[in-house]
């Protein structure tokens, strides 16, 4: 048994409540395993830096319902205590057209859906602002409306004052709905955020005393004798499916990880390794070449417009990485990625700042987000696809390109059949690159296929040496 911590609606506390539970148990010596629901890369590295383990994505449409169990099964073991964040509101999902249940289900692969797939209670967080008799009749209707859900308790956020406090408890009092947390409106205590959302950790000066005020406000503001007990895991009873494939040739993947590029899914990095990968991180923002002897590439997600500046000043830098693709070497680049790779990017004031010039074509920040799950048709071969083939993947940005790829990777539509559908995504070379989140962990053919390329690459590329000394 452990929780999920749920929201009445985004901006609820889910992600304050989380890190706070996480890090009063860290405090307490106690190994807790993070999960996050969704796609979401930002509130696992919060859960990462608090606890010390890296924190997993539970996400059906990404992977699959077996494959979010597995997972989860899978990261427990050895941990004396696990918690989920959810996304969103509680049943704020997608329909998922399943035949057998007359037409869809509303809230796949949303908080609910994943409490249900691992049988998990659930702990509803509550904004309280702008609320005091009615809090009642919002927590029966969430209780209520999913009986399947095992409701043990909710937590009051942004609790004005006692007097506030007293008509929230009476209110709440005949549903016999335990109140597990009680949380004050806190000024002091504030992640800052931006265009896509949380500011990552690593830009965060002062994360640490955040985080021991979140402490501090955890050991007072929770239940602990109602909360600890239900936090426990338990240890599958069944054998646990291992992650990735069979491993192939060690072979060197170099990974732009800094403050630029973040958004890696553990799960991804984790299938590289399990398939025969070397993963060596390197910054693009402060390193002048790519790490020695590599045989691909891997530029994930990330601010690059944010670092703009810094990134064109490392011009060696850029220099090495476009010498690199168009000598062939088998790159991987999303979204993040894609942007660092074009000709340029044109930030939010307008101003025009040479990235690595591979893709022809300029990154433009803009108002619009675009955002949701895709289901994406291979129309060509790429290191990572095959033509026909199709993947679910997950974009998320506010750029939009100048300048389309004549013969796009991918045609993309949203989760809904009726959605329209997109051309996207850049191969040249051997590059891949899209806005084109992916998850490799129910797809492990996916990096199978990039490391055979980069395999095949440094097999000719020794031989062809090996040639020149004779």
């Amino acid at each position: 048994m452990t929780l999920v911590i749920a929201g009445e609606r985004s901006g609820a506390g889910k992600t304050t409540v989380t890190l706070a539970l996480l890090a009063c148990l860290q405090r307490r010596g106690l190994k807790v395993q993070p999960f996050k629901v969704g796609p979401d890369y930002i509130d696992p590295m919060f859960h990462h830096y608090v606890s010390g383990l890296a924190s997993r994505n539970l996400d059906p449409v990404l992977t699959s319902e077996a494959y979010v169990q597995q997972c989860f099964a899978r990261n427990i073991l050895g941990v004396d205590y696990a918690l989920v964040e959810g996304v969103m509101g509680l049943f704020d999902g997608v329909i998922s057209p399943l035949p057998e249940l007359g037409g869809g289900v509303l809230d796949w692969a949303s908080t609910a859906h994943v409490a249900r797939l691992l049988d998990l209670s659930v702990v509803l967080v509550i904004d309280c602002s702008r609320l005091s008799g009615s809090v009642a009749a919002l927590a029966h209707g969430y209780c209520s409306f999913d009986r399947s859900l095992k409701f043990v308790g909710v937590v009051l956020n942004r609790v004005g004052s006692s007097r506030h406090l007293e008509l929230l408890q009476d209110a709440l009092s005949p549903l016999q709905l335990p109140v597990l947390g009680v949380l004050r409106r806190q000024d002091e205590i504030a992640i800052p955020d931006r265009h896509l959302g949380l500011v990552p950790t690593a830009e965060i000066t002062q994360l640490d005393i955040l985080i021991d005020r979140l402490a501090h406000l955890g050991e007072s503001c929770f239940d602990w004798e109602s909360l600890l007990p239900l936090l426990q895991v338990e240890t599958p009873a069944q054998p646990i499916p291992e992650l990735g494939g069979e491993a192939r040739c060690k072979v060197r993947i170099a990974v732009a990880r800094d403050r630029a590029f973040s958004f890696y899914y553990q799960d991804n990095l984790d299938v590289l390794e399990k398939l025969g990968a070397e993963l060596i991180f390197w910054s693009p923002l402060s390193e002048s070449s790519i790490p020695e002897g590599v045989q691909g590439m891997y530029f994930g997600g990330g601010f690059p417009e944010v670092f703009a500046q810094e990134l064109s000043h490392n011009s060696l830098g850029r220099d090495r990485v476009r010498a690199a693709i168009l000598s062939g070497m088998p790159t991987y680049a999303e979204c993040g990625g894609l942007m660092y790779l074009s000709q340029q990017i044109v930030d939010f004031e307008g101003h025009s700042v040479p990235m690595v010039g591979v893709l022809p074509t300029t990154a433009i920040m803009g108002s619009r987000l675009v955002l949701g799950y895709r289901q994406a048709v291979a129309l060509r071969n790429s290191p990572l696809v095959s033509a026909g083939s199709t993947v679910w993947g997950h974009e998320f940005h506010r750029s939009y390109l100048s300048e389309m790829p004549p013969q796009p990777l991918y045609e993309t539509r949203g989760y809904s059949s009726k959605s329209s559908t997109t051309l996207e995504g850049w191969q040249l070379h051997q590059l891949h690159a899209s806005y084109v989140h992916l998850h490799f962990g129910e797809r492990p053919e996916l990096p199978a296929r990039f490391l055979d390329i980069a395999t095949a690459l440094a097999v000719r590329t020794f031989s062809q040496s090996q040639i020149q000394s004779q």
